[in-house]
């Protein structure tokens, strides 16, 4: 049985031209980055080609592309970044949302037990916050404010070029973790108005292990890590040369096939989501109708555990999520969905359901002959309990 994916905010299969471009970079292009002879400057040609390709996506100076480890180091760098190098000259305060990653929450958590203050702002049902309560927390003291672009379980896109003209009113830094908006919207910084950005390549059929921080030139940022100077002397260590070139061709990619991408998958979670209300009873969709990621549909079964929705779906060879993959095998209710409203009993009974480029009608067709029956198995067995 050939498994149905439909998960893909997880992660993202490697593309066939990303595999083929970081080759060379594992065998014959191995050089280290840093040295001078011929086979590191082939390693960093390489290395600043990448660069270029991830600058594009974003329209923005390569310069401003510090490749990392991955979404989780650069939400770190940003937050810890700016928080060090802010708070040797005054108190600092920091803004984000109830509905971040946890990549997000705790470092910042972490931050305020260190001595910065924090405000975690609420959202509406759909999950969107709020530009006057973002004006409304703002103080003399705030450095720093950290929203995502999209929400990596729910999919609902934040006004982050309204809450960016706020801010540069103030002067206060803006970090958007854009990791899941990657591939599906738009991301010209200059039009988000933001000043750091977070990517991660394995959203958008790239390596694993391998991000970018975007930090507007002009932005002071300290390192996290002491070591050597590489990255602009703000993440040292030795670069993953043959995962950024693979980075930097996923990047190309996704820029070349953002239009036909994102209306392919909103097709397809149309379909999905209308399919369901029509063969399943008592469904609701968390997050936003219209303000969401065009591949992402997270929808709450009442009075089925999503868990055991999610067994009955992988037995039918279905993949499919109940929320974000960095707290998978979590007993806890998502924090995203109590943010919402969401009662614990709802909050545990919600599917997640992630398009990607290669999803077909065909996959989604046998979710909705599937799906109907796997619901109700799973209610029974809740009844008779």
């Amino acid at each position: 049985m050939q498994m149905i994916y439909l998960d893909y905010n997880a992660t993202t299969p490697v593309r066939l031209e990303v595999v083929e471009a970081m080759l060379p970079y594992l065998s014959t292009h191995f050089g280290n980055p840093s040295s001078v002879h011929r086979a590191g400057r082939r390693a960093k040609q390489g290395l600043e080609d990448a660069r270029e390709q991830v600058a594009a996506l974003l329209t923005a100076r390569p310069a401003e592309v510090l490749f990392t480890s991955g979404g989780t180091e650069s939400n770190n760098l940003a937050l810890r970044g700016v928080l060090h190098q802010v708070a040797r000259s005054k108190e600092a305060h920091v803004i984000t949302t109830a509905i971040e990653h946890s990549s997000v929450l705790e470092p910042l958590q972490m931050l305020a037990r260190e001595g910065i203050s924090l405000t975690i702002l609420p959202v509406g049902h759909d999950g969107r916050v709020s530009v006057d309560d973002l004006a409304a927390a703002l103080r003399p003291e705030t450095v720093l404010v950290s929203i995502s672009l999209a929400n990596h379980e729910i999919g609902t896109i934040q006004p982050i070029a309204a809450m960016s003209q706020v801010l540069r009113q103030r002067g206060v830094l803006f970090h958007a973790d854009a990791v899941q908006a990657a591939g599906k919207l738009p991301l010209e910084v200059n039009r988000l108005g933001v000043d750091l950005l977070s990517l991660s390549a394995h959203k958008i059929y790239g390596p694993k292990g391998i991000g970018a921080l975007y930090v507007r030139k002009g932005t002071a940022l300290a390192p996290v890590f002491g070591g050597g100077p590489q990255e602009r002397e703000k993440r040292p260590g030795t670069e993953n040369v043959a995962a950024a070139v693979g980075f930097g061709v996923a990047a190309a990619l996704a820029a070349q096939e953002l239009e036909s991408n994102a209306a392919h998958a909103l097709r397809l979670t149309t379909k999905l989501w209308e399919g369901i209300i029509e063969g399943v009873p008592a469904v609701s969709l968390n997050g936003s109708q219209h303000k969401r990621l065009p591949n992402t549909l997270n929808v709450g079964f009442a009075g089925a555990a999503a868990e055991g929705l999610m067994m009955g779906l992988d037995l039918a060879g279905i993949a499919v999520s109940t929320g974000s993959a960095c707290a998978a095998g979590s007993v806890e209710p998502s924090h995203v969905l109590l943010a919402l409203g969401r009662n614990e009993a709802d909050a545990k009974s919600a599917i997640r359901f992630s398009m990607g480029k290669d999803t077909t009608d065909q996959e989604i067709d046998r979710v909705l002959a599937v799906l109907p029956g796997i619901v109700e198995r799973v209610r029974a067995a809740a009844r008779v309990q």
